[in-house]
């Protein structure tokens, strides 16, 4: 760690004072509230001879409104958007193709996914062999599987920033009222219509719309304390009559049992939500960055930032596997009812456990997430093609995990994000400096 922080000082040091140092806080500080989210709300429990992997937004009902702090998904799309404008501005300033640019997001953004996914593939092929319970290994997989959603959906963001990046400074923030308003009337077939099918439709919405207020942040448009604050509050206005008066749940999560998912697939309240967090943490933004000229509190931020895909992408994975672990060795510490006196006098040691198991993987998979020679582009059609083709992977995998019926026990679908990375000439040995975060 003593050398982890050193290295990260020196990046730090090297830092030029034209950085928004504020957009890689809040990127830092999301992930760590991911994690910390996914940590206490997993409750597995071990009852009556079965083991149910169940999450503590089940049993009891007041921590769901927990999730308007810890569901901070939206903050990655803000920043994304933001740091996806400089470097694509950066790009076209500099007359980089657009196969340049998109080949050093893809292997930033795909590179580090691979050997997760390889792992999982393996486990969910020994775990067959030894004749696992397949609903056991699906579960498993698709609980440690659940980050990579995000980068199924965020990495479609990137392959259209060219289009979004236009659209905003053509339309400013029609661009986000468009979105918006289709993901209105998204909701309003679903709900209304019954067409449910197309809810999926709201992952490009939603997240698009809340991906142009990047751009708005970075081209000034929230600039006033004041229009910050009303920006927030009229969000959070909303976001409540629709929770108290309409047909979505408080959760900004899923909830196991619950007919309606704020999330999967998202609804307005997730742009609301979006919409609140914005409004926030731009009015703070000024302060924030005078903080961040220190050099304790940036040094941290590199740190993290450093190891960013790698912490996140294998969170779950450690803790899965701690869980799986315990259940072998006679269920210790999972017999507690969750949300019980004993349940939470244990959350400490299962989250110092799960911290320590993140960190032995981090130490063996960080290894992808760092610099290294350049991997030439691909044509654009291909690296489009690919990023289509790992993301639909990711997506399901994501829902249902790597077990199934197919060769090995593995679904084929997990094949998927492989054939997508190799069109796309996607690796984990190597990663363009193209297009790094602003």
């Amino acid at each position: 760690m003593t050398s982890l922080w050193t290295q990260a000082a020196g990046a730090a040091a090297r830092t030029p004072d034209t950085r928004n140092r504020y957009v890689d806080f809040l990127r830092a500080v999301s992930i760590l509230a991911v994690i910390s989210g996914h940590w206490l709300m997993a409750a597995p429990w071990v009852s009556g001879g079965g083991v149910r992997l169940s999450n503590l937004l089940e049993y009891r009902s007041w921590t769901h409104f927990l999730t308007w702090v810890f569901q901070v998904m939206p903050v990655f799309f803000l920043v994304g958007g933001y740091s996806n404008g400089v470097s694509w501005k950066a790009a076209v300033r500099d007359g980089k193709s657009y196969a340049d640019w998109l080949n050093g997001r893809l292997q930033r953004l795909l590179g580090p996914v691979m050997p997760l996914l390889v792992v999982w593939v393996v486990l969910g092929a020994a775990g067959t062999a030894a004749h696992v319970e397949p609903v056991l290994l699906r579960a498993g997989s698709q609980m440690a599987l659940v980050p990579i959603w995000f980068l199924a959906v965020y990495t479609m963001a990137v392959v259209l920033v060219p289009f979004t990046y236009a659209a905003w400074h053509r339309f400013g923030m029609w661009s986000f009222w468009a979105l918006a308003l289709a993901a209105v009337l998204d909701d309003v077939l679903f709900f209304g219509a019954d067409l449910r099918l197309l809810g999926w439709l709201n992952y490009g919405f939603v997240w698009l719309a809340v991906h142009q207020l990047g751009y708005a942040w970075r081209e000034g448009w929230f600039a006033g304390t004041r229009r910050t604050l009303v920006w927030a509050a009229t969000g959070l206005l909303t976001l409540v009559a629709l929770v108290t008066i309409g047909p979505y749940p408080v959760s900004m999560v899923s909830v196991p049992g619950e007919d309606v998912s704020n999330t999967l697939p998202p609804k307005l309240p997730m742009l609301l939500i979006g919409v609140v967090q914005s409004g926030l943490l731009i009015s703070i933004e000024a302060p924030m960055r005078r903080w961040l000229r220190r050099i304790t509190p940036w040094t941290a931020t590199v740190l993290v930032n450093g190891m960013i895909m790698t912490i996140f992408l294998w969170h779950l994975t450690a803790s899965t596997l701690l869980i799986g672990g315990a259940m072998v060795a006679g269920d210790i510490g999972l017999t507690a009812v969750p949300g019980s006196p004993t349940w939470w006098l244990l959350r400490p040691v299962w989250l110092a456990a799960y911290l320590v198991a993140l960190a032995g993987l981090a130490m063996i998979f960080g290894r992808f997430e760092r610099d290294r020679p350049g991997i030439p582009p691909a044509a654009p059609w291909r690296q489009v093609l690919g990023a289509v083709f790992v993301c639909g992977g990711l997506a399901f995998l994501a829902l249902d995990g790597v077990a199934g019926s197919g060769a090995l026990g593995i679904r084929p679908v997990a094949l998927l994000p492989f054939v997508g990375a190799a069109l796309a000439s996607v690796t984990p040995f190597g990663r363009t400096a193209v297009g790094t975060a602003a």
